[in-house]
């Protein structure tokens, strides 16, 4: 290659080195160093002359060409020559200093090049350097700057000349003016310092191991009285900062007498930096520097700098550190070191120091002093040790700081004293205090809020620090354990430390294992000796709470429950055995449930039994009545934590009944009577059930205990009685009597069955009466204090149960019955309508159905009342799950307890109706309740029409079961329930469905019974509803249907002819019932019963089509349009010419009443077929559409639809949408098909007319029309594979849109070839006629389904490829350039087809394909490229005899259009050249042509449209054994797949190789070919040729170069890499790279 074209190249590169393109840029970058590496002299030469010559060119350009030399260098030092070297040094140098501007892109890419050439020829460097570097003259920015670098770049060869640097520097310092030559002469003597300190440090390996750190004293300080004096004290931060940084580095380096001069005037300005700076961490990285400095040669002066230093220091550390921010990490480690350093020599100042700032100074400042006093602990522990008491002492003042940050830092500081000793010592229980404390902090933050600072310390993160530093204490500090054991016991049963209840157990648990494992005497707790422990029994009782309430503060329960096993011996004696048996499984259940899925009421019974069996096995009457005592006086401890304090309650009355000390239980009922809070509820119902369960035991002492409390004091109204309870009024009174109220209801409940009824009125009753009111049962009762209605009704509902129970032994006459009923009733009709907030409701009902059956009987009013206000008070109420809005007085029911209580409230009101229904079990008994249930069963509201379905079935399941028939008589609301009850079994919503079968079944059964058959009775017809419930579970529309229609079959059978009028006149009514799924009921029941009894309702048909046409515009459902339909079909089957007559002139579009009317009319296949038959008849006759004039200014016509044929195909769209027209739609498939194909292409591009339009709807598609008909049929002819195929390629889109029709049609021809062969030879018949039809659009949809045929074997195997190519050939002399095209195409089909047709059809195929591609009259190549790609099939059946004297013919008609811009045509003329090979085979002339386009089509393989590349593969495939190169051939053949992906650039790499090997004369040739490909109109292609050229000149040996002609291959690429593309100028980048 001659010199001149690498330089060109070179040159050419170099230009382009600043491209816009940054990928480009980068590949130019690599080009010029591949040549750089290759022939490192010669391209640094061009470099450097580039740069000579081009003086004025732009900075960047220079800095690209500048950090090449420096990559060149950097990797090829070794084989660029001396002189080379040398004349290198000189330009950097030159462009380094040339400007004396600082410019520092550019001078510091000059600079780099001299450290890289630095790291070899430091003497070299040196020498030129110092030329620049002369005594008395201030150097250039960058010299000195280079200085500094190699210092660090090459130490061991810079250190040896740096005495002699800075003999020459230090004069310099002086004349510096500027704060740039200041900054650069500071950075360099930091450089230099530390170098020399690391040569220093590594004399082993050091060339010169006599250097000495005195050898640099002298001239470090006189550089150092410079720094200091003069340029510390500049006003720009930038160079006060490196000045500051030297001068710590330099340091080291000083005489000590120097430094100890130095120390009172450096330590004070270093200080001073801090205000004036705000990068910090260079300044403390310096000052921890000198304090090392002055430490290590003894200084004796720094002791006065002491308190300056430790005050900044101290200020440093106490800044805030984000650690995301890595220089304030660094300067808070750079000033802890410190800390450490001055530790060492001044350890009191130091301790004293930190402790003084403990006391002092605003938060920021203590959190500093303890993250110091937390360094120090663990840095300098031996020096600590002397100190433990004072620090301990100072610790306290900290702890008692309401700053969370400083918290946060004495948890830190705790952790580290702990580790070494100092919780052990007197005053470490306070340590210890406070990390429990911090423990039991609540959230800071509710779920969902965020802390407004990034900086803030949340209790949460506070107090999981802390759980994690108890749990560590306890666990790796094993000299604590008597510290923590069993002192810990003292925060469990204070309030204040619930929350660290969980980390206080599991530390207690840890502890207490270890040592009873270790059988330690200390495990045993003698709480007689230990101050301040809580008795066995407060820690029994405070353990066992907390286990009631398991998922309280940080989930307690569990770990509670382990502590008590573990204290079990501690607690007493007796327990341990049986709590090892009965705690594990108690555990357990709370491990494997949540919040949510415990069962709180069942937990509590368990808890409850285990503390009853606990307190009978310790069998120690002493010890209970202890803990009934300690547990009393422990309730105020949770006045805040009611549910807490109602279990505490239980507990107690728990204890009592194991308590035999009859005085006892008597005084621990005054205390708690006395000493409740009974303002509140949740305390009132724990009193109660307390008081409640001490009565099973102690039901004389209760009572006695009750009355005597109800007579005392507390209930007078003189204040000095109620000291104990405060000033209380009279609405406190009130609430006291409530609790005794309550108290009465518990103790009735509670105590013994057999001794309680002979109590009830005197002690009870009265008791109750008294205190509620003074005449309680005689007078209007006032009902505003919620309190004492709660409890009234409770307690009346609980004796109301215990005096049923016992009047099933013995009558009982309650005369005040109907009086209590009322005064229920009053507090029913106090409650809010909308909400249930309260269990007044279900406790009034459960009351009034325990007093409903007792005697007297209630008149009919009072029922009457009774029931309405009962049951509208239920049905009204919302869903449960609705959240009602928060009033003033109340608060939000949690949903588990909103839910109990829609239960309990559902479940009294069925109580109560049955107790009403149980009086008079009669039709119209049943009527007397269901009257008040009826208007709730149509609700619009789910929840509503539930409860009074659930409700019916219910009470006629009563009904039935109390049933006694007496006389013969009609149970005559039969058929108005059913109407009513039957359209319900399809409610929509669920639970409603089987409860309504239930309810017919139910009454079905009760009809039977009514007629006179049996109890035991079984009928067949009401049984088969039993299964019809599961059909009924699931929600389809056709088990629904079915489920009704089986139902209405029986109600047929079973309903008395009397009834029938009512009940269809109650189903008319269901068609617009409220819910959809009960009108489609409704609709299904109607046309089943009159099917099966409707014959004399013949003179009902106008009336009922009247009512069909307006229900079906307002039903939307689908399932009651159809049965409404089904009607109108047994009117078409009488009436058909009338009703079609009458659809077609409905207005277009139709609606969709009309369109389910005819869609009805498909489900007969008598009138479906004569229906269809007419409609083909009519379509064939009639013209499909009209030409009419757009306006009369413009002219040209538009193509508008004819109305009558447009309905009818309209209408039979909608017929055939009917499943059931299939046996018509297959009968007359091919006359369908044909039709609805043709009537297909006459619809398309034509609009609907105006005129009698539906005003309100989108006009209608016409083809659209037509082709969903074509769909509708094809399906219904169950060609799915058909439909499958036609879907998957979104033919029903394309096919009626003029654009994509052909290729609609023909795609749909491919599926009717494919997949329903069978039928085409009747539908080919059908169609042929069409093929003469006067309409265009007509001829080109046959034309082009015909042309499809020929592509699949399907006609050839059929006997139609004589008709197919008859009607093709005729089609060529067609008028229509698209019918001609579409000829064509048919004729190229049979290659594919029919390939064994081919050669006896050879002439004329041949022939019109020629014409096809010589054809003038096209305008868009299409017939041109349709006779290409149909001769490319052609060829490949072809005889050669037929072709052989036309291949070169053909091959020179192609060759043009392979560079053509149309996609198409260029894939389709390379396809035909691949196919054309096998023709020419072993001819020369053939093998020359095929060289003559290998290089275009090797360029296509990159064309930007796939098919081509696609083409190009194949092609290239299928001549490579044309080519004559094995290699090649094999090449071709491996790798050229069109279903593989391609690496082009190795491919062409390969390629090229074998193309040198194999035809080096055909060179030149070929790369002539290829820069001509430059030019290309193809980006990619372009790139590609680049990329072609690239590897020839890579992979060409040296003595092949004269085949080339280089001028023109380097002209071409430098010209690409001034193309518009990036992307080519890159690839002409990498081809200029191979230039070597």
């Amino acid at each position: 290659m001659e010199e001149t074209d690498v330089e060109q190249v070179t040159l050419a590169l170099l230009d382009a080195a600043t491209d816009k393109d940054l990928e480009v840029q980068e590949q130019v970058r690599k080009s010029i160093l591949t040549l750089g590496k290759q022939q490192p002299d010669k391209v640094l030469a061009m470099c450097q002359d580039y740069l000579l010559k081009n003086a004025k060119l732009m900075v960047t350009h220079r800095v690209v060409i500048l950090q090449t030399i420096e990559l060149i260098i950097e990797c090829r030092i070794e084989k660029v020559s001396y002189p080379r070297i040398k004349s290198i040094i000189s330009l950097a140098s030159d462009e380094m200093t040339r400007s004396k501007e600082v410019i520092p892109d550019w001078q510091q890419a000059a600079s780099n090049i001299l450290v890289a050439v630095g790291n070899k020829h430091i003497n070299e460097i040196m020498e030129e350097i110092l030329s620049k570097f002369q005594p008395g003259l201030l150097p250039h920015f960058f010299i000195v700057q280079t200085l500094a670098n190699l210092s660090n770049a090459n130490v061991y060869g810079m250190v040896p000349f740096l005495n002699a640097i800075l003999g020459t520097m230090l004069p310099m310092l002086s004349m510096a003016k500027q704060d740039n030559m200041k900054w650069v002469f500071s950075s360099a003597l930091c450089h230099f310092s530390e170098s020399i300190l690391e040569y220093l440090a590594n004399l082993d390996k050091a060339p010169d191991p006599t250097v000495r750190k005195d050898t640099f004293s002298s001239e470090i300080s006189t550089a150092f009285d410079i720094l200091f004096n003069s340029w510390l004290q500049s006003r720009e931060s930038k160079l006060r900062l490196t000045v500051a940084e030297a001068l710590g580095s330099m340091c080291h380096l000083m005489a000590s007498d120097k430094l100890e001069e130095n120390i009172p005037k450096l330590i004070p300005a270093m200080l001073s930096l801090y205000k004036k700076n705000n990068e910090h961490y260079i300044i403390s990285k310096s000052l921890c520097q000198v304090i090392d400095a002055s430490i290590n040669m003894g200084s004796r002066v720094l002791e006065t700098q002491l308190d300056s230093l430790l005050n900044a220091l101290h200020h440093q550390v106490s800044a805030p550190v984000d650690y995301n921010n890595l220089p304030t990490a660094k300067n808070h480690n750079e000033a802890l070191r410190c800390f450490s350093l001055l530790a060492n020599s001044f350890p009191d100042r130091l301790v004293l120091f930190v402790l003084q700032k403990l006391e002092n100074g605003n938060e920021r400042s203590r959190a500093g002093s303890l993250g110091v006093l937390r360094h120090l602990l663990n840095s300098t522990t031996s020096i600590m040790e002397s100190r433990k008491l004072l620090i301990l002492a100072s610790i306290r003042q900290p702890m008692a700081d309401h700053s969370n940050k400083v918290k946060k830092r004495v948890v830190q500081v705790i952790s580290a004293m702990a580790h070494h000793g100092y919780l052990e010592l007197e005053g470490g229980e306070l340590l210890v205090r406070f990390i429990v404390q911090n423990c039991a902090l609540h959230d800071t933050y509710q779920k969902g809020e965020k802390p407004s600072e990034s900086e803030e310390v949340t209790n949460e993160s506070l107090r999981k620090m802390c759980d994690n530093t108890l749990h560590l204490l306890t666990t790796t500090v094993g000299r604590l354990a008597d510290v923590l054991w069993p002192k810990l016991l003292y925060y469990l049963t204070q309030s204040q430390y619930s929350n660290a209840t969980t980390p206080l157990c599991k530390s207690l648990i840890d502890l207490g294992n270890k040592k009873k494992n270790n059988q330690e005497p200390s495990f045993k707790i003698d709480f007689t000796q230990e101050v301040n422990l809580p008795s066995p029994q407060t820690l029994m009782a405070r353990l066992l709470v907390n286990a009631a309430f398991p998922f309280n503060h940080r989930n307690h329960g569990a770990p509670s429950l382990s502590l008590l096993q573990v204290l079990s011996v501690n607690i007493h004696p007796n327990a341990e055995i049986l709590w090892e048996k009965e705690i594990p499984p108690l555990i357990s259940m709370l491990e494997e449930s949540t919040a949510e899925s415990l069962d709180k009421k069942i937990w509590i019974e368990k808890l409850l039994k285990f503390l009853s069996k606990t307190l009978a096995t310790l069998d120690d009457d002493k010890w209970v009545c202890q803990l009934a005592a300690e547990a009393t006086r422990y309730l105020s401890t949770y006045n805040n934590a009611l549910e807490e304090k109602s279990f505490l309650y239980r507990f107690i009355g728990v204890t009592l009944q194991q308590c035999f000390n009859k005085e006892v239980v008597k005084k621990q009922l005054q205390e708690i009577l006395l000493a409740a809070r009974h303002n509140d509820a949740i305390e009132r119902e724990g009193v109660a059930m307390g008081v409640g369960l001490c009565a099973n035991s102690h039901l004389e002492g209760t009572l006695a205990k009750l009355d005597e409390f109800g007579k005392s004091d507390a209930f007078k109204k003189s204040p000095s009685i109620f000291n104990l309870l405060k000033d209380r009024n009279d609405v406190e009174v009130e609430k006291v009597k409530s609790t005794l109220i309550l108290c009465y209801g518990q103790v009735a409940l509670n105590a013994p069955p057999e001794k309680i009824l002979n109590r009830i009125d005197q002690d009870i009753l009265r008791c109750i009466s008294k205190h509620f009111s003074t005449k309680v049962l005689g007078i209007k009762v006032e009902t505003k204090d919620l309190t004492m209605k709660l409890s009234l009704i409770q307690s009346v509902g609980l004796i109301a149960k215990a005096i049923r129970e016992c009047v099933k032994k013995q009558g009982y006459f309650f005369s005040r019955k109907q009086e209590l009923i009322t005064v229920m009733l009053d507090f029913i009709k106090t409650e809010p309508a909308d909400s249930l907030r309260t269990p007044v409701r279900h406790l009034v009902m459960t009351t009034c159905a325990n007093l409903v059956p007792l005697d007297p009987a209630m008149s009919e009013n009072d029922t009457f009342d009774l029931l309405k206000v009962c049951v509208n008070s239920v049905f009204s109420l919302p869903p449960e799950t609705h959240t009602p809005e928060k009033t003033k007085e109340e608060e939000i029911m949690e949903p588990e307890q909103r839910k109990a209580l829609y239960r309990n409230t559902l479940a009294a009101l069925q109580e109560l109706l049955e107790s009403v229904l149980a009086k008079d079990p009669t039709p119209d008994g049943l009527q007397t309740v269901f009257k008040h249930i009826e208007p709730w069963l149509s609700s619009g509201q789910d929840h509503e029409r539930q409860r009074a379905v659930s409700a019916t079935a219910n009470i006629l399941t009563y009904y039935m079961d109390n049933l006694t028939v007496k006389n013969m008589v009609s149970f005559h609301n039969l058929g108005a329930l059913l109407g009513r009850l039957s359209p319900r079994c399809s409610d929509p919503h669920p639970p409603v469905r089987p409860a309504a079968v239930d309810c017919i079944y139910t009454l079905l059964y009760i009809q039977l019974r009514y007629e006179g058959f049996s109890l035991d009775h079984k009928d067949e017809a009401v049984d088969s509803l039993i299964p019809l419930k599961d059909q009924l579970e699931n929600p389809d529309h056709s088990a629904l249907y079915k489920a009704c229609s089986d139902l209405t079959k029986v109600m047929s059978k079973r309903l008395p002819q009397q009834q029938m009028t009512t009940l269809v006149f109650m189903l008319f009514e269901g068609l617009v019932d409220s819910q959809t799924n009960c009108c489609r009921a409704s609709s299904v029941i109607l046309n089943t019963l009159l099917k099966s009894r409707g014959g004399g309702l013949q003179e009902l048909v106008p009336e009922m089509l009247e009512v069909l046409h307006v229900r079906l515009q307002s039903i939307t459902e689908e399932q009651v349009r159809v049965a409404a339909c089904q009607t109108v079909l047994i009117l078409a089957s009488q009436h058909l010419q009338t009703v079609v007559n009458t659809l077609v002139n409905q207005p277009l579009p139709f609606d969709s009443w009309t369109c389910e009317m005819w869609m009805a009319l498909g489900a007969d296949p008598i009138v479906a077929n004569e229906i269809i038959e007419i409609v083909i008849e009519k379509l064939t006759i009639l013209a499909p559409y009209v030409d009419k004039k757009e306006s009369m200014i413009r002219g040209g016509t538009t193509k508008v639809a004819t109305s009558q044929p447009l309905a009818m195909t309209c209408g039979l769209k909608e017929l055939l949408l009917n499943g059931h027209s299939q046996e018509v739609a297959v009968s007359l498939f091919p006359k369908l098909f044909s039709c609805l194909t043709v009537r297909l292409g006459a619809s398309v591009g034509v609009s609907a007319p105006k005129g009698n339009n539906n005003k309100h709807a989108a006009p209608t598609h016409v083809a659209g029309v037509a082709a969903d008909a074509l769909r509708i049929l094809l399906a219904r002819a169950q060609l799915d594979e058909v439909m499958k195929r036609l879907d998957e390629d979104k033919v029903w889109e394309a096919i009626k849109e003029p654009n994509t029709h052909i290729a609609g049609v023909t795609l749909l021809a491919r599926a009717m070839s494919k997949h329903a062969g069978p039928r085409l030879p009747a539908i080919v018949e059908c169609l042929c006629p069409s093929l003469n039809n006067i309409y265009e659009s007509q001829r080109i949809t046959v034309t082009a389904f015909f042309s499809e045929l020929l592509n699949h074997h399907v006609a050839t195997e059929l006997m139609l490829i004589d008709v197919l190519m008859n009607n093709m050939m005729e089609r060529i002399s067609e008028p229509s350039c698209t019918v001609r095209m579409l000829a064509v195409r048919g004729l190229g089909n049979i290659a594919v087809g029919s390939p064994e047709k081919v050669n006896k059809y050879a002439k004329e195929l041949l022939a019109a394909m020629s014409s096809g591609m010589e054809e003038k009259d096209d305008p868009g190549k299409l017939i041109t490229l349709e006779a290409m790609s149909g001769l490319s099939k052609v060829l490949l059946y072809l005889d050669k005899k037929n072709v052989h004297l036309l291949v070169v013919y053909i091959f020179m008609r192609i060759k043009p259009f392979l560079e053509s811009e149309n996609d198409e045509i260029r894939c389709a003329s390379i396809y035909l050249m691949g196919n054309l090979s096998k023709f020419g085979s072993g001819e020369p002339v053939f093998k020359d042509q095929i060289h003559n386009v290998l290089v275009s089509l090797l360029l296509h393989l990159v064309d930007p449209n796939p098919q081509v590349v696609k083409a190009c593969k194949y092609a290239m495939r299928v001549c490579a054994p044309v080519v004559g190169s094995e290699q090649i051939t094999t090449m071709f053949q491996n790798h050229l797949h069109e279903d593989k992906s391609l690496h082009y650039g190795e491919f062409i790499n390969d390629l090229t190789k074998y193309l040198i090997q194999d035809f080096p004369g055909m060179l030149n040739f070929y790369h002539i070919s290829v820069t001509q490909f430059f030019k290309s109109n193809w980006p990619e292609v372009r790139a590609g040729a680049a990329m072609f050229i690239g590897f020839l000149l890579g992979n060409l040996p040296e003595e092949q170069l004269s085949h080339l002609n280089m001028g023109t291959i380097t002209k071409g690429l430098v010209m690409l890499l001034q193309d518009p593309d990036p992307a080519v100028r890159a690839k002409a980048a990498e081809a200029m790279g191979h230039f070597h």
